[in-house]
């Protein structure tokens, strides 16, 4: 009786031992906060240039329909953490977009698809190409107009456009600096006076730069690499939330 009774002690220890880690294992993380904008069926629509397009693709293919940047990370997480919600995220973001492109195909890739919320990041081509700031406003003023016409309810989110010292980024850098600042500083006046949230881009890469180099957050100067882009991501949940608070 001994003998057969010392195997099953061996047994029951080793049950205890392993289920706790089993339990752990099989357990689902927490879910990240819940954003109150996300509400149930909501079509959120990222517009933008290049740093939106992150290269998506142009098929229905899910695996790359978003892009590979912020668009994404934002996308994923949320989508994983809330799926009853059903959240629909699209990106419709465009290579070398200024505002101006954004307005000759508003309609088709905006107004069109009704959106719930749309988040737009535009600007460093504007000031790449000079254009005037009088004019980037005026447009980008009537592009929100024109959205809000089309959907009185809609949440509107802009992101400021941003530039680090990396690559030929360097060579007059205080100049382009200070050019991108005055269209952030349209953006804050756009932002309050349509209601939008506002993602501080800029600050958020400044306070990164305390923690890594320049290029580990962005390798030319305009680009994020993908620690930059968690940044972004990270940033613009912060915003939204904060602006839409429960």
């Amino acid at each position: 009786m001994i003998m057969n009774a010392f195997p099953m002690t061996i047994l029951l220890l080793v049950s205890l031992w392993v289920s706790p880690s089993v339990t752990a294992a099989s357990s689902p993380e927490p879910p990240v906060q819940p954003i109150a904008a996300f509400t149930p069926g909501a079509r959120v629509l990222f517009q933008g240039d290049s740093i939106t397009d992150g290269n998506r693709g142009r098929s229905a293919d899910p695996n790359h329909i978003l892009g590979h940047g912020y668009v994404f990370i934002i996308a994923a997480r949320h989508g994983a953490a809330f799926p009853g919600l059903k959240l629909d995220f699209m990106n419709r973001g465009i290579s070398g977009n200024t505002v101006t492109n954004l307005q000759q195909r508003w309609q088709k890739d905006t107004l069109d698809l009704k959106p719930d919320l749309l988040s737009i990041l535009i600007g460093v081509n504007d000031s790449g190409r000079g254009m005037p700031l009088d004019q980037y406003e005026a447009a980008y003023d009537r592009l929100l107009a024109d959205t809000k016409a089309a959907n009185p309810n809609i949440k509107l989110v802009l992101c400021e456009p941003f530039l680090l010292p990396v690559g030929k980024k360097k060579d007059n850098y205080d100049a382009s600096r200070a050019d991108i600042q005055k269209r952030r500083d349209i953006e804050a006046r756009l932002a309050k006076k349509h209601g939008a949230a506002l993602v501080k881009f800029q600050s958020a890469f400044d306070e990164a730069c305390q923690r890594a180099p320049a290029e580990h957050w962005i390798w030319d100067g305009v680009h994020p690499t993908y620690s930059g882009h968690q940044i972004m991501a990270d940033a613009w949940e912060r915003a939204v939330r904060e602006f839409w608070r429960k």
